[in-house]
Parts: C-alpha cells; structure tokens; sequence
C-alpha cells in the first residue's frame, strides 16, 4: 500500500510542478508580446525606429563604435570627402566566346 500511495502522490506532485512551469512559461510569452506589442506601437506613434536595448557589460560599447560599418560623430564629413563619382559607361567586347 505505501507504494501506491507514493506513486500517487508523485504523480499529483508532477503534475503540479508541470502545471505550475507551463503557467510561468506561457506568462513569461505573453509578457513578452505585450512589450513587443507595447515598443511597436510606440514606433508607430512617434515615427521613430526601436532603440535596442543594451544590458549591463555591454553599455560601453554603443553602436558607432562596436560595428564596423558604423560612424562616430565627427567622421562623417571625412568619409564623404573619400567618395569619387565616376561615369558609368558601358564596355563592349567585339570578341565572342567559342
């Protein structure tokens, strides 16, 4: 008889646990899509892109210093000057392939 009361009681207590994990999961979902939800109407709203968003080690980098094809402040008018414009023209073979 202890057998089956403690197979019983293990299976109630799995049960809860499992109940209690799906309940956390499913509101740790929803509370992310209510942010989402919540950042995209703010786009909206003020015309503006989503900021990411920077967490604890990484705030000394930002982004016009840790990616490469980012400006820093200040260098954009160097980068202009490097720019040449040319002339597109088209180049013709009279060769043909065999």
């Amino acid at each position: 008889m202890p057998s089956f009361l403690s197979r019983v009681l293990s299976f109630f207590l799995r049960l809860v646990l499992w109940t209690f994990a799906a309940i956390f999961a499913v509101s740790l979902m929803l509370a992310g899509l209510v942010l989402l939800a919540l950042g995209l109407l703010r786009s909206l709203i003020t015309g503006q892109k989503p900021k990411p968003i920077v967490f604890g080690r990484f705030q000394r980098f930002s982004s016009q210093a840790a990616w490469p094809g980012a400006t820093k402040p200040g260098t954009a008018a160097a980068r202009e000057a490097d720019v040449v414009d040319v002339e597109v023209r088209e180049i013709r073979s009279d060769k043909r392939l065999p």
